[in-house]
């Protein structure tokens, strides 16, 4: 029988050129797999058949969407996943659930090898092959732009010469990578970052600066995942997919990064993630009232850890695991509704209610009915700031007071 290679195919020009690149270059069948994670475009069965026609023995294609948003989407929520303070991860939890399909496709098809058309410069081929050693240790791994030298040149040659059934004409400048989380767009004229992005760079967002009137949406959150719209229940899916809508007509979710890449470059990123980065400023306020103080500093840690692990491909590993449990249980009472108002950009929290907070108002008023003891609050200052204060009697015991004479004089 001959030996089989799993193909992670997008239907693009590339992906359908390695199909016949990778048999001639191996002497191996290809299986196409191609995974919707909501990037939208053609249907899956319009993409299954343009593999079989240009050459896949097999075509397994995989309605991933719920299974993206409700696995993948929804633990970047909780973690607040903003890499660089920035970056809503939007390719690197793709990577994850496309690499799971491509693993289940190679058991199923007896392949044993996994190829995908990552370069060899960018962060997703880390991503691919990590999650592919990992999930399926007994696989090869290859890359026909890194290691078979499947040029874009190259490609439309091999395209226009075997009359494949795919659009090689078109010259688009970006390399784009979408999904129902966002949306990432570089290369071309943007490899300069002193040029500003331009119109067409946008799809997921209309221009922020002519914003249609403020659209409030009210969040209904169920231990850190949205399950209701201003009161109509939803799935994680229909929140993201309902919020990239709203959010996107008012320009929210343009993110302009100079990014840190795992293999060691800089590189500019454009994205837009309106849905998530509405989702994940309501899920941070929610947050800041359900989380006890010093659970609340520890968890910004944790936090920022794992979106790194994420970013670097390490989805799989056992830290990552580690730190899925400590999350998962801090979203134990991160339930409630956040009121934001979406404008001209910007995802504003307007209000926040919730049956598990640990607002008292009683203990924050000022006025009338404040339940503050504030005469605690003498003994409690000189507690907390003695170890200083033995700490400065010290410093002045060896090296004298210290000389304020050059502060001027306190008269006014």
């Amino acid at each position: 029988m001959t030996d089989r290679i799993v193909l992670a195919y997008s239907g693009g020009l590339d992906t359908s050129v390695a199909i016949g690149w990778i048999a001639e270059a191996t002497g191996q069948e290809v299986v196409a797999v191609a995974v919707d994670v909501g990037q939208g475009g053609e249907s899956l069965e319009t993409v299954r058949q343009r593999a079989l026609d240009c050459g896949a023995v097999e075509a397994y294609v995989a309605d991933a969407r719920d299974e993206f948003a409700d696995q993948y989407c929804m633990p970047t929520l909780k973690a607040n996943g903003l890499y660089m303070d920035s970056y809503p991860l939007v390719s690197a939890i793709s990577r994850p659930v496309i690499t799971k399909h491509l693993v289940a496709a190679a058991q199923q098809f007896g392949a044993s090898t996994v190829a995908h058309g990552c370069t060899g410069k960018g962060n997703d081929q880390v991503r691919f092959e990590v999650g592919i050693q990992t999930l399926g240790p007994e696989l090869k791994c290859i890359a026909p732009v890194r290691d078979l030298a499947l040029t874009r040149e190259l490609a439309i040659e091999y395209a226009e010469k075997h009359d494949l059934p795919i659009e090689t004409t078109k010259k688009n400048p970006f390399s784009i990578d979408q999904n129902v989380w966002g949306r990432a767009v570089e290369t071309g004229f943007l490899e300069d970052i002193w040029n500003g992005p331009t119109k067409d760079v946008y799809d997921y967002t209309e221009d922020p600066s002519f914003p249609p009137a403020p659209d409030v949406v009210n969040i209904t959150f169920d231990q850190g995942v949205p399950v209701a719209l201003d009161g109509q229940t939803v799935t994680a899916l229909e929140a993201i997919e309902q919020l990239n809508r709203r959010a996107g007509a008012q320009g929210i979710g343009r993110i302009d990064i100079v990014e840190d890449r795992l293999v060691g470059i800089k590189s500019r990123e454009i994205y837009e993630a309106p849905g998530a980065m509405a989702l994940i400023a309501a899920h941070r306020e929610l947050e800041n009232i359900t989380l006890e103080r010093e659970q609340a500093r520890f968890k910004k840690t944790v936090d920022q850890r794992w979106t790194e692990l994420v970013y670097d491909g390490q989805w799989f590993s056992p830290l990552k695991r580690n730190l899925d449990a400590f999350i998962d249980e801090t979203q134990k009472y991160v339930s409630g509704e956040i009121r934001l108002e979406l404008h001209g950009g910007r995802a504003t929290v307007q209000g926040r209610r919730s049956e598990t907070s640990l607002y008292d108002f009683s203990l924050a008023t000022y006025d009338a009915g404040d339940a503050f003891d504030q005469s605690s609050a003498r003994g409690f200052i000189d507690i907390f700031g003695l170890s200083s204060k033995v700490a400065s009697q010290r410093e002045q015991r060896i090296h004298g007071k210290p000389d304020f004479s050059g502060l001027g004089s306190l008269d006014r």
